[in-house]
């Protein structure tokens, strides 16, 4: 049975991607049924995506303009779709993020989430997340475009230990978020990643994350978390300060070669077929 809730296109981007749909589908002659088969995917997919109850995914979008010869609309689209679908505090940081000429990240706990795998960030976000989560690990996914893009930032993020030893999604969700971390380290110039081993002990990112982003022609910002939000500055003390903090941890940390022998080393020791054994160190 064919949905026809009326949308309002300005309320969302969401809701605008969902109108156009429609739109589009009648102007073509296509019954929901019709575009469903063309695409691969049921009817009601179809429908909930004009009924702004379902997120389209990057990939749905690009078959949606080859059936309904959209010249790419919904693919470019989909971006301001499912950056809507990020938290709203998070929202104007992922806007810069996309700007920025350089991104230094400080993570604690956590693999940063423009170097995620999907299940890692699945495993992540279902832990702290009670909506809807394939919409959310898909806009995560849409933010690490920007490293594949012509012209990508330099990325470079320093981890603590404790984020490859913190297993999240199980042994093979880890193994396999490990092995894309030596991926980008062979294959991209432009993503650095540094270890901060446990042997730093005391160190200048013990008050938790941070994100730096530089841009070429706007002012530099530092970004924080905290339990509730998210919070961004262009105080340029505060930059200054989070500079030279990142300066600190950066000479703590391990070098880049030397940050990928100990991942490789602790996927093979840890997260491999004959895991080691409870209590023996891997670093």
């Amino acid at each position: 049975m064919v949905n026809i809730r009326d949308l309002d296109p300005s309320a969302s981007p969401l809701d605008y991607y969902g109108s156009e749909l429609r739109r589009k589908r009648e102007g073509a002659g296509m019954t929901q049924e019709q575009l469903g088969s063309c695409i691969f995917c049921a009817a009601s997919l179809i429908g909930q995506i004009e009924t702004a109850r379902k997120v389209p995914t990057r990939d749905i979008s690009e078959r949606l303009d080859a059936a309904l010869l959209t010249e790419g609309f919904f693919a470019r689209l989909v971006g301001l779709v499912l950056r809507s679908q990020l938290p709203s505090w998070f929202q104007q940081y992922a806007e810069m993020e996309v700007r920025a000429a350089y991104i230094s990240s400080f993570q604690a706990q956590l693999v940063d989430g423009l170097l995620q795998t999907e299940d890692y960030a699945r495993a992540v976000l279902g832990a702290r997340d009670d909506g809807d989560i394939d919409a959310r690990v898909e806009a995560r996914m849409e933010r690490q475009r920007i490293l594949d893009r012509e012209n990508p930032p330099l990325a470079w993020v320093v981890m603590g230990e404790a984020a490859l030893h913190q297993e999240m999604g199980g042994r093979k969700v880890m193994r396999e978020q490990l092995e894309h971390l030596l991926h980008l380290h062979r294959k991209r110039d432009w993503v650095k990643v540094q270890i901060l081993p446990f042997a730093a002990g005391a160190h200048a990112g013990l008050q938790g994350s941070f994100n730096l982003l530089r841009f070429d022609d706007d002012p530099d910002l530092v970004y924080t978390e905290d339990f509730v939000s998210g919070h961004m500055t262009a105080n340029p003390q505060a930059f200054k300060q989070g500079s030279l903090r990142y300066d600190h941890l950066q000479a703590a940390a391990l070098s880049v070669e030397d940050s990928a022998d100990l991942i490789a080393r602790v996927m093979e020791e840890r997260y491999g077929d004959q895991p080691v054994p409870a209590g023996r160190p891997v670093a």
